[in-house]
């Protein structure tokens, strides 16, 4: 029977676990945190986006994104619908193709993996770091606080430098480059933004729909339509995230990186312009303030005005056709520059992490080091949010599971 130690105890390190040991294996999992799958609990605002229905390597980044292609393949979602029914587990499958544990709770998702691990006999270490991992001969020495222990097989699934206050570490990044892995660098992904403007923070609290441009070095590169909200660093939201990315990969390479924000996306330019002077000739009297109030939210009315050099108390009848095209430029596209992201505490997951290069896609196991494997967030393989990440954690961890488990 194969003896299998697993470093970390989220999404891709339970998988793993309950694969390998429904396979006869002797499976022991180390966690620092006091319970396993913290982020799970967190992720989805608490519901769980467990894993999307439409899925390719086109939804993830990282050096080579095509490395994931094998493997989701391999957990196509109707093997995992069956996966989680065997958990007792049901899913509550969105049109988007976003699903959530029916429960619509996360806890749920946890719930199920821990008693399917617990009944499949995977011993679980909580509160025990992991200090060092070495190989002498054919074996593995995982070393704790006070314990060594021997292996046949490790996987290193200890996840990513996000949300750090959820127990989030570099280890693994650390146990990898011991065994001659490379790391590439890491940055926040799913993520806050912070803006260099004068006024974002007046804004703080200001919640509307917008089509959000990302340029990068004065490039156009992804326009993304959603729920954007000021915030007092900066900007947040839906669309936000799903542009972060490549903003936060952008900015850690040194790339000048800013956005545009079209405040009424469903009016191309010409309409635009045509519906605001319409408006403005029906209440000449209004000052422009109270009149764009019919358009957009009061509070972002107030500075776009500021922007375009207007009054907020001039009279929409004294606007000349210069300052209205402005108007209804800015409304269409006002740029702001962004100076970082809001870091690894409020990202959801990161980029970067250990090299796809010496990791064999279809067996997840090191290229470099016999019997030495890596599942999910620790690779340098990133997902859009979705669900996306979990696809590749769970897929990944099954692969994992199924090959350290094989004689």
């Amino acid at each position: 029977m194969k003896k299998i130690a697993i470093i970390g105890g989220g999404a891709s390190g339970l998988m793993a676990a309950l694969t390998a040991a429904r396979a006869g294996s002797d499976v022991t999992m180390y966690e620092h945190n006091s319970g396993v799958g913290k982020k799970i609990l967190a992720s989805g605002n608490g519901r769980c986006n467990i894993i999307n229905t439409t899925v390719s390597y086109e939804d993830y980044a990282g050096a080579d994104p095509q490395f994931v292609t094998y493997a989701l393949k391999q957990l196509g979602f109707s093997y995992f619908e069956k996966f989680c029914h065997s958990i007792g587990l049901l899913l509550d499958i969105k049109e988007d193709g976003r699903c959530y544990p029916l429960s619509n709770e996360a806890k749920s998702v946890l719930i199920a993996f821990k008693s399917a691990v617990s009944d499949a006999g995977v011993r679980i270490c909580t509160e025990t770091i992991v200090s060092a991992i070495s190989k002498k001969d054919t074996q593995f020495i995982v070393e704790t606080d006070n314990n060594k222990m021997l292996y046949d097989k490790v996987l290193i699934a200890t996840g990513s430098e996000a949300a750090p206050q959820l127990g989030a570490t570099a280890d693994g990044y650390i146990f990898a480059k011991r065994f001659g892995h490379e790391i590439l660098p890491t940055y926040p992904s799913l993520v806050q933004l912070h803006l260099v403007s004068k006024n974002h923070h007046k804004m703080a609290g200001v919640k509307t729909t917008a089509e959000v441009t990302l340029i990068i070095d004065g490039k156009s590169k992804e326009k993304i339509q959603g729920d954007i909200l000021f915030a007092a660093y900066g900007i947040s939201g839906l669309a936000i995230l799903d542009i972060s990315q490549k903003a936060s990969y952008a900015l850690h390479t040194k790339q000048r990186v800013s956005i545009a924000l079209n405040l009424l996306p469903r009016y191309d330019r010409a309409t635009l312009t045509n519906m605001i002077e319409k408006l403005f000739s029906s209440v000449p009297k209004h000052d422009v303030h109270t009149a764009l109030c019919g358009l957009i939210p009061a509070k972002i009315a107030t500075y776009l005005l500021e922007d375009a050099a207007i009054s907020l108390s001039s009279t929409v009848s004294s606007l000349s056709p210069k300052e209205i095209k402005k108007l209804t430029h800015l409304i269409g596209e006002w740029k702001f520059e962004v100076s970082d992201t809001h870091g690894f505490k409020h990202a959801e997951v990161s980029g970067g992490g250990v090299s796809t290069a010496h990791i064999n896609n279809k067996t997840m196991e090191s290229t470099l080091i016999e019997g030495l494997y890596f599942a999910g967030e620790v690779l340098d393989i990133v997902g859009r949010r979705g669900g996306y990440n979990f696809n590749f954690a769970w897929a990944s961890g099954m692969i994992a599971g199924k090959e350290m488990a094989k004689k």
